[in-house]
């Protein structure tokens, strides 16, 4: 989601709509931002040492992802990761590296749809502050009974909202 922000201000013709998932526009504080890239780094650490069924067991048992059901499909689809990508991406792209767009937002002038599963709190508050800063462009909605991966724990609701949204804007 960040990525798409970033895509959106930079060149902003490529897309007539944005859908984000689950996403912030990153971290404001610069303190914060740096404890986020060493936290990131030390994530990449371990998962050099200890590889990538580990990183995935300890990364799946997080309370972000308690909603998720088990699908050894899914699990299957997140090993063909490697672990040189993983940590390229922990280093290079993580939160902490990304420069924060809250500032920018405002300058967002494709119709947003922001969604964020009922159970994420914090990305939940996130969403409605994103849509509130990119203004009456934006909305914000709220899958029922999903948490972070609300695209994997209620993907009936995700692509009901994604298709309305995408045929308004025809």
């Amino acid at each position: 989601g960040r990525m798409v922000l970033h895509l959106a201000l930079t060149y902003p013709h490529l897309a007539k709509q944005l859908v984000l998932v689950s996403t912030t526009a990153g971290i404001a504080d610069d303190e914060e931002r740096q404890a986020r890239i060493r936290s990131d780094d030390e994530l990449a650490a371990r998962l050099e040492k200890d590889g990538l069924d580990a990183f995935l067991a300890s990364w799946m048992s997080m309370p972000m992802f308690a909603g998720l059901p088990n699908d050894p499909s899914d699990l299957a689809d997140r090993r063909r990761n490697t672990v040189e990508g993983l940590v390229s991406s922990l280093r290079l792209a993580g939160t902490g590296q990304q420069s924060p767009l809250w500032d920018r937002l405002p300058e967002i002038g494709n119709p947003t749809l922001i969604l964020a599963g009922d159970r994420d709190e914090k990305f939940t508050a996130l969403g409605k502050q994103m849509a509130m800063r990119i203004g009456e462009d934006a909305t914000f909605a709220a899958i029922h009974h999903a948490g972070h991966a609300a695209h994997l724990e209620n993907p009936v609701e995700v692509i009901m909202r994604i298709e309305g949204f995408l045929e308004r804007g025809r």
